[in-house]
């Protein structure tokens, strides 16, 4: 296996299949369920799951898959993949119940802990999101045209633009947002659900996103390239360094996606 061998277009069809099933039941009524976390499931999450995951086991029948709904691999047999899919069939569950349009399908491979391809499809706004190690990010919009991600010039307009969870902020955030002050004349924050956050860096529409509370592998790991490839770090909060992926504990240390020009 080589990254060669990525079909991207083929991801981003899976992805937008998937995305269609879940409008379906977004247009319905629907049942809600709660896992052991308390973490809230719907028919969607589960109608997503099925479609990527027998897609991508077709497509790439040696390449594993960690999905947020699926069971967990023991790590005893994990550690020794070099590739793998990491997966959330529905992110941002939470939007979807409250019929707001900000969840995502998140689709990305990482090859010995780093994420390098990764498809962050939109479902209510037909938008596709998707980066490959070293070639760029890019969106395709609804009308099928596609154009290549940059991050911003950090608050080029004079104001920093810092996005933030719709649904778990925390007192960390806004202590880290609370230190910036001092740089900048104006802060505003805008407020978005699942991996947007990531895209909205990318598309140069905010300058940082601080997360500092509690996200898992499959939550980050698509949006973390999308917005890597268009030229923004993501980090650990404070230590600074890459985030890695299959590890032990799927639970991602706290981070920051951020324009490099902000230390």
């Amino acid at each position: 296996m080589n990254l060669n061998e990525v079909k991207i277009d083929r991801l981003i069809q899976i992805a937008v299949n998937a995305g269609v099933e879940i409008m379906k039941i977004y247009d319905q009524d629907f049942s809600i369920e709660n896992k052991s976390d308390n973490s809230p499931l719907t028919a969607a999450d589960k109608a997503s799951n099925d479609i990527i995951v027998k897609a991508l086991q077709f497509e790439y029948p040696n390449i594993p898959i960690i999905s947020e709904e699926n069971k967990l691999t023991d790590y005893a047999e994990r550690r020794n993949w070099d590739w793998c899919w990491i997966v959330d069939p529905l992110d941002g569950t939470k939007e979807f119940i409250k019929k707001n349009g900000e969840f995502t399908v998140n689709i990305a491979l990482s090859f010995r802990g780093s994420i390098v391809a990764g498809v962050v499809y939109v479902p209510a706004l037909e938008k596709t999101y998707y980066a490959i190690a070293d070639q760029g990010a890019f969106l395709i919009d609804k009308n099928n045209i596609t154009r290549q991600l940059f991050i911003r010039p950090l608050a080029e307009d004079g104001i920093l633009k810092v996005v933030g969870s719709r649904s778990h902020n925390s007192i960390d955030v806004d202590e880290y947002v609370d230190s910036l002050k001092n740089k900048f004349e104006q802060i505003d924050f805008v407020a978005a659900g699942s991996s947007l956050k990531f895209c909205l860096i990318a598309e140069g529409l905010a300058d940082v996103y601080p997360r500092l509370a509690p996200t898992m592998e499959w939550d980050t790991a698509a949006g973390q390239i999308v917005a890597m490839e268009a030229g923004a770090n993501v980090v650990r909060y404070p230590e600074m360094t890459l985030l890695n992926y299959n590890k032990e504990n799927l639970l991602n240390p706290h981070f920051i996606v951020l324009n490099p020009s902000l230390v």
